[in-house]
């Protein structure tokens, strides 16, 4: 097994975005230092990163430069082009591993992998033109919701079809892109598992938390979630079989759909991910801490939770809501450092303590 690394060594982090930067903080409380690879200026991450990187992801000269300066790597998101990783990673340690970039990166690939695991999935069939969709329509049905297979976020590079006769619109909507087609999934509520593998494959799970969106984006997210402890387990082991068959390293999301029948694996995310932000404030060790100790090689921490959690949102003007958090002694506020604040875009969160955990 790899030695693990030691307070002062950099870990590198590729983009530059709240996630990047929440991972910094955690890094530096632990005595190390960042180094973030961000195309863009004035980024949320490079505000409390050592140093920041600012090229494009084709400036081969500039990775090599980044990769030389690191002692290891990670990324706060799943879209790195192909040829920057296989560049980097021919020089320093990639964690988590190109494979679940690479499930992650394609619903298609990440719906056939889980499959594969023998987990739930929604009904889902590939859709590259017309005719296809037509043949999906016909086996799967509607409503269903037809998805870009890369590239899609916050509810961008989606389209719902109510009926048959909305599909050319949908397909239009894709722009040209490959696109897979997902049935319907009759939930009551949807819950995520923040889980962690560590280098030598300890794994540890965060309660389940559960997930309200609104307009494709989360809105809000509260721990405990609503679950049997049946399910609570379920969710738990499903995680942990996902980490396992990926040998992976690090921290990632996992979006699950509670229905009369079991969990549905919704997607995975390969990272820290917005839905664990309320172990910001309801854990000794949160997912960033937990997300740079398995990176880094150190021991994980158990996930415990001592505090029942709401996570709030602020997106867009929902910023202008800060003074009135202020003034909440229960509420803590995350701030990302966005100079601008836009419909969409997510300007910060709170947590807002709800007592101790049971």
């Amino acid at each position: 097994m790899t030695e693990p690394l030691q307070p002062g060594a950099t870990i590198g982090i590729l983009g530059g975005g709240q996630l990047g930067r929440m991972l910094s903080v955690a890094a530096s409380r632990l005595g190390f230092r960042t180094c973030i690879f961000e195309p863009g200026g004035d980024c949320p991450a490079s505000h409390v990163a050592q140093s920041h990187v600012r090229a494009p992801y084709e400036d081969e000269e500039a990775l090599r430069r980044f990769a030389a300066s690191v002692d290891v790597v990670t990324y706060e998101f799943e879209n790195v082009p192909t040829s920057a990783l296989d560049l980097i990673e021919s020089l320093v340690p990639i964690r988590p591993n190109r494979k679940a970039l690479a499930v992650s990166q394609d619903r298609l690939t990440e719906k056939a992998f889980l499959s594969g695991l023998g987990l739930a999935v929604a009904p889902y069939a590939a859709v590259d033109d017309e005719v296809d969709l037509v043949e999906a329509i016909d086996e799967i049905g509607t409503p269903a919701i037809l998805k870009t297979r890369r590239f899609g976020y916050d509810g961008k590079g989606q389209a719902r079809i109510a009926a048959p006769q909305e599909a050319q619109a949908a397909l239009a909507d894709m722009a040209g892109a490959s696109a897979i087609l997902e049935g319907f999934v009759d939930f009551s509520h949807e819950v995520s598992v923040i889980a962690a593998r560590g280098l030598g494959g300890d794994v540890a799970c965060f309660d389940p938390g559960e997930n309200v969106h609104k307009s494709g984006i989360l809105h809000k997210t509260t721990v405990p979630a609503r679950l049997t402890p049946a399910q609570r387990t379920d969710a738990v082991l499903l995680a942990a079989k996902i980490l396992n068959a990926l040998d992976y390293v690090g921290v990632m999301g996992v979006e699950l759909f509670v229905t009369t029948t079991g969990l549905v694996v919704n997607e995975i995310a390969p990272r820290v991910h917005n839905s664990g932000h309320w172990t910001q404030n309801g854990c000794v060790i949160d997912q960033f801490e937990q997300h740079v100790r398995a990176v880094a090689g150190w021991p994980l921490g158990d996930g415990k939770r001592h505090s029942n959690v709401e996570m709030l949102n602020l997106i867009g003007e929902d910023v202008a809501r800060i003074p009135d958090f202020s003034r909440d002694g229960s509420v803590a506020i995350h701030l990302y450092g966005k100079a601008e604040a836009k419909p969409g875009r997510k300007m910060g969160h709170v947590n807002r303590l709800l007592g101790p955990a049971a």
